[in-house]
């Protein structure tokens, strides 16, 4: 009788079953936080083969960790250090299966790289508007089961909002087709939703049909210097008010997280004298770029004279629109250079963000002096990014070792404001005990629930989200 290791080769080929020392990039993650141990990496070509792996698995009693880009923040993706787990990578499943232009809609693989989609919908005039920092490497399968957001939830929504329907694998091997292009079906629970954020704990998405949209013909884009994140919600107010849909994006940095960017990422260049905040703007439409952009600086130019910021620059060209968005998509990698940092990705009701910060800060401050905040985010959908070190890298082993901590002070403080723990980077091991202080019991059982009905064995992503 084959054993585990063979029966993969079997079903994939020898070539894509990974052992040894070949493993170890995936056995890490992006972070460098979380390391674990796997029986083999294995890389299916199509449905039927993950079908395959996922049967043989089961049959085995050994626990499968889906990974896609290996871009997450939480650890969702790493194994654990038992060895006994298969990690099924989804790289070689990169086909666009197929794009309807007419029905705005684009049916890709799992393995599909963001950047790639958002071409591929360019190429049929059309656009895909999820948009990471980590689009280049990131792969459709893990936005999926995070149900990424990135910059342009204000308008498009999240990746659940995006989302049509899923081919999925489930852990008893079976290959649920729900590939519909469809934006009415109240034919009984939507079940895709299920796996849209389940992280790889219900099953394995190989494929989904996604929303497409008309590709913008003008794109303005403006940074403007603000004195608070009070200022930064009463800008976006304004904007929304003054531009309604065509508000596509609204990003709030710091200058501490400008000044990581700055410090570590070449070409970087201050657009504006220092100021404590700035928002990041960005509106487009079906009309003409040079029109928009005259709105805009219009626009501006009120909120300057009412003293709703201090300066604001607003981009001429699309090189320069480039140049400003990536020191807003460059801040996590400045500061994975900086050195190691204690991470929050929460949300809020977008106008309780201002207290939040000023009770965090203030609290943090008190805990642990010296402490340095890098906030930054999505001020459009109230998700902020909220990460902690310490200025000199020497103590921020201490530091980390104090996150339960430190996690009382902010999440408890989130919590209070009717918010959440994780706004869009999902559960993964870091936050699964974080979970269970914030989830009503009833909303736990319902969740495991779910979760013993669709893989009784347990063997899909154990010790991630539950």
């Amino acid at each position: 009788m084959m054993d585990l290791i063979d029966r993969l080769r079997a079903a994939v080929g020898a070539a894509n079953v990974l052992t040894g020392d070949d493993m170890a990039p995936h056995l890490v993650d992006w972070r460098g936080r979380y390391r674990g141990a796997a029986r083999c990496v294995v890389r299916p070509g199509g449905v039927a083969e993950v079908a395959a792996i996922v049967r043989a698995c089961a049959a085995a009693g050994a626990p499968i960790v889906p990974q896609g880009g290996n871009t997450g923040l939480c650890g969702a993706a790493t194994p654990d250090a038992g060895g006994d787990a298969v990690v099924l990578i989804l790289a070689r499943m990169n086909r666009v299966r197929s794009i309807d232009p007419e029905n705005n809609t684009l049916t890709a693989e799992a393995g599909c790289v963001l950047a790639t989609l958002r071409q591929a919908a360019a190429d049929a005039g059309r656009l895909f508007p999820l948009s990471l920092a980590a689009e280049g490497s990131a792969q459709l399968g893990g936005n999926l089961s995070t149900n990424a957001g990135g910059v342009q939830v204000l308008r498009y929504g999240n990746t659940r909002e995006l989302t049509l329907g899923l081919e999925v694998v489930l852990p008893s091997g079976e290959v649920w087709d729900g590939l519909r292009g469809l934006r009415k079906d109240n034919t009984g629970y939507d079940l895709k939703q299920l796996f849209i954020g389940a992280e790889g704990t219900l099953g394995i998405i190989t494929a989904a049909t996604m929303k497409l949209f008309p590709r913008p013909t003008a794109v303005a884009t403006a940074w403007v210097a603000v004195a608070s994140p009070r200022a930064a919600v009463g800008l976006l107010a304004a904007l929304q008010d003054g531009f309604g849909p065509l508000l596509t994006a609204c990003e709030v940095v710091s200058d501490v997280a400008l000044g990581f960017v700055l410090r570590h990422i070449p070409g970087a260049a201050r657009p504006l004298a220092a100021s404590p905040w700035y928002v990041l703007v960005e509106l487009s439409s079906g009309g003409d770029d040079a029109e928009l952009r005259a709105r805009l600086e219009t626009f501006l130019a009120r909120v300057l004279e009412a003293e709703q910021g201090s300066d604001a620059v607003l981009a001429q060209s699309e090189a320069q629109a480039r140049a400003l968005w990536a020191l807003r998509e460059n801040i996590s990698e400045a500061q994975k250079i900086e050195g190691i940092s204690i991470k929050h990705d929460v949300s809020l009701p977008i106008s309780r963000l201002p207290v939040f910060l000023e009770q965090a800060d203030a609290a943090l401050a008190a805990a642990f002096p010296g402490l340095r905040v890098v906030a930054f985010g999505h001020v459009g959908d109230g998700n902020l990014h909220y990460n902690l070190s310490m200025p000199e890298a020497g103590d921020n082993a201490a530091f980390v070792a104090a996150q339960p901590a430190v996690n009382r002070i902010v999440h408890d403080l989130v919590h209070a404001h009717g918010g959440s723990i994780s706004a869009e980077h999902g559960i993964g091991q870091l936050k699964r005990e974080e979970l269970l202080r914030y989830k009503s019991p009833l909303e736990m059982e319902l969740m495991r629930a779910v979760k013993r009905a669709l893989d009784p064995q347990g063997l899909m992503n154990p010790g991630k989200v539950l």
